[in-house]
């Protein structure tokens, strides 16, 4: 069995972030969500790993190499533009070939694995297993529609009006009579190929297709509000550690972790919390759900439910809160005098200002 992981979609969503970063590589927990699905596959006794690139294909290989260090044989394939998720399915059709493979969306958040599904799949063998979960607009999401049974007998992408409140979470599992179903495709109105309509397609074929209804914890970590929620889950679970310094003016309560090489002095730091490594925190409140990369500077200032990206500072800032901070950012306060707000902004950026 091979695993199909999808890293190619652009992460409208996430910008200005994912103007310089890929969106699968942004950090939860200070590691990249991209690398929590890669360890469920290995986890789930999966070896060969095609990762699905795109535009950001060079971040996304240097990141995760040649797979060996998730005990997986990573294949990249390459595809031109995110045209769908069956799209991605009929480029990867040489590498997958005959085998069953379980399709993992790359910027997705499983709680607790895939291991059971992949069990169960290999035991019963459906042309498709999907993975569903209750949410409460599923206008923004694929649907399924179940017999009495549990049987799976419809599926649509994000429509107008749902059959039911079930969307499809980011995993599938599929045998190759899946290739047959891209094979005959037309795009949508969406101008992409759905792999809702092969999964349709299958059902319309006479194909048996199961579903499992999931009552964990499943996230698309697409938006800010979803990355800070999955943050905040894992820290949840954080084992707590000071490999750094930590000065006596200091205070860590509850589960903090500090990596090697990061500086602690006269600060209060209330976990769950992570400190990257290199990073210094001076005369500062770290609260709850909060993670801080890899080269920062947190100074006179107190940050809480947030993630701050490599290399970033915030200094003499009160207070920042359920914000996502990127790479190589600088906060600093505005002069008392004239009171002003001196604003430099990408493309797509959102600002809350208290005046």
């Amino acid at each position: 069995m091979k695993a199909l992981v999808l890293a190619g979609g652009s992460g409208t969503r996430l910008r200005p972030i994912t103007h310089t970063s890929a969106k699968q590589l942004v950090p939860v927990a200070n590691k990249p969500v991209l690398f929590y699905g890669l360890e469920a596959i290995a986890a789930a006794g999966i070896r060969e790993v095609g990762i699905v690139v795109g535009d950001t294909h060079a971040e996304i290989e240097a990141a995760v190499g040649d797979g060996s260090a998730f005990g997986l044989q990573v294949t990249y394939l390459r595809q031109e533009a995110p045209l769908g998720l069956a799209h991605a399915v009929l480029v990867a059709g040489d590498y997958l070939a005959d085998d069953d493979f379980v399709m993992y969306l790359g910027d997705n958040f499983v709680v607790g694995g895939i291991t059971s599904l992949v069990e169960r799949f290999r035991a019963d063998r459906p042309a498709a297993q999907i993975m569903l979960t209750q949410v409460p607009d599923p206008r923004q999401f694929g649907v399924a529609e179940l017999d009495a049974g549990g049987r799976v007998v419809g599926l649509e992408e994000k429509p107008a009006l749902p059959k039911s409140d079930l969307a499809l979470v980011g995993v599938y599992l599929f045998t190759a009579a899946v290739h047959e179903a891209v094979a005959e495709l037309k795009p949508s109105w969406r101008g992409e190929l759905e792999i809702t309509d092969a999964i349709q397609w299958l059902i319309d074929a006479g194909h048996r297709v199961e579903s499992t209804v999931i009552s964990g914890y499943w996230k698309d970590t697409g938006n800010v509000t979803d990355m800070l929620e999955v943050n905040r889950l894992v820290l949840e679970s954080l084992d707590p550690a000071v490999r750094g310094k930590v000065d006596g003016a200091s205070e860590l309560i509850g589960r903090v972790l500090v990596e090697e090489g990061a500086v602690v002095r006269g600060s209060r730091i209330v976990g769950p919390a992570v400190v990257g490594p290199g990073t210094r925190v001076t005369d500062s409140y770290v609260g709850p759900f909060t993670s801080i990369g890899a080269g920062c500077v947190i100074a006179d200032s107190e940050i809480e439910y947030s993630i701050v990206l490599s290399r970033s500072s915030i200094t003499g800032v009160r207070r920042v809160e359920a914000s996502l901070i990127g790479h190589d950012v600088e906060v600093t306060p505005a002069p008392n005098t004239p009171r002003a707000h001196r604003l430099v902004l990408g493309d797509h950026s959102k600002v809350q200002i208290s005046s």
